[in-house]
């Protein structure tokens, strides 16, 4: 299956930071599917309250292939994709040079980037993340799929030049590699590099068990807008807003605006919703199937519907009968003029 970078799916657009979230906790999305938000102002608000259908699987991106998770929160790239525009634009890497012959990528890291627990974010991160990660044959992460170039599968050199400049050298031009390489979250070197170097008891490096949820949140080291403070089963995930996050706004203040964010988990769809309409909940996923009520209640609730947009994961699946075999009286299991449609590939 093929794993999407964080960047390409839900990156943070911190001016409208409430609207985002939003998109960001809606695990899949359709045109069908909108977002309803109470009417706010972000930079007035120190908490924002969102439900989630499910727990958390784990707290390791690197092992990670389950949506809703909590990487969109707590990790950024070297490059993000613009929510509005879909135009990519600098993150980590203020900028990056392709060379001619399109086989060579040099991002270059924005000066003085910090991890959650203060420690400088360098090219040394960059490159442990893909080379002792990514690119690390022991771990079974999904991301190592993406990095692959052409019909061999070969995978790309990542080397340091200086402390803030790393190269990516692929053996032949793939234009999405640079989305898909920009694209991946940066891990902590510092906190780490003993895991992937350290072995367990059955020869496995022991990042394999690093980061569980079962791990005290707080010692999850990220980059991005905030950073998990607590997570209790079945009830909620606590972040606080990243005290070392790069990102500001035009006035120069430290985004993101919200303190504090929780991502409240409620399975049920009915709860959520009755959570939302009686402001327990400041953001909400709903269907094509409570959309028609929440719109009646629109202006006079004071919140907002927003379309969240289109999405490359199923929520409704169609099947065709291939079946050509014929019961026991002689008469076909489908349809002969149905099965010609089904097994006519031409049509």
């Amino acid at each position: 299956m093929l794993s999407v970078p964080i960047a390409m799916v839900r990156r943070w657009f911190l001016v409208l930071l409430a609207f985002v979230v939003a998109i960001a906790l809606s695990g899949c999305s359709s045109p069908a599917d909108f977002i309803a938000q109470f009417n706010t102002q972000a930079a007035q608000v120190s908490q924002l309250v969102a439900n989630s259908g499910t727990d958390p699987k784990t707290f390791n991106y690197a092992l990670s292939q389950e949506s809703p998770n909590v990487f969109s929160y707590i990790y950024e790239s070297l490059i993000s994709t613009n929510g509005v525009t879909n135009e990519l634009e600098p993150a980590l890497a203020q900028s990056w040079e392709v060379s001619e012959d399109k086989k060579r990528i040099v991002f270059t890291l924005r000066e003085g980037l910090k991890w959650s627990d203060g420690e400088p974010l360098t090219a040394d991160d960059v490159v442990f993340t893909f080379n002792d990660i990514y690119l690390n044959q022991e771990i079974p992460t999904p991301t190592r799929d993406i990095l692959k170039i052409g019909e061999s599968g070969a995978l790309p050199i990542v080397r340091k030049l200086d402390e803030r400049s790393v190269e990516f050298i692929v053996p032949e031009p793939f234009a999405p590699f640079l989305l898909y390489a920009g694209g991946q979250p940066i891990l902590p070197d510092h906190a780490l590099r003993e895991a992937v170097t350290n072995k367990d008891s059955e020869g496995k490096p022991k990042f394999l068990s690093t980061w569980g949820t079962d791990t005290n949140p707080t010692k999850i080291i990220g980059n991005g807008p905030y950073r998990m403070e607590s997570y209790t089963t079945s009830e909620r995930v606590v972040f606080q807003r990243n005290p070392y996050y790069w990102r500001k706004d035009a006035q120069g203040n430290t985004l993101p605006y919200i303190d504090s964010f929780v991502w409240q988990i409620v399975e049920n769809t009915d709860t959520a919703l009755i959570q939302f309409r009686s402001k327990e909940a400041d953001l909400l996923e709903i269907s094509a199937a409570t959309f028609a009520l929440l719109k009646r209640e629109e202006k006079r609730g004071n919140f907002s519907i927003y379309n969240g947009g289109p999405d490359t994961t199923s929520r409704l699946f169609v099947c065709f009968n291939l079946n050509t075999g014929r019961r026991r009286n002689g008469t076909p299991l489908v349809d002969p003029i149905k099965s010609r449609w089904f097994n006519t590939v031409a049509l």
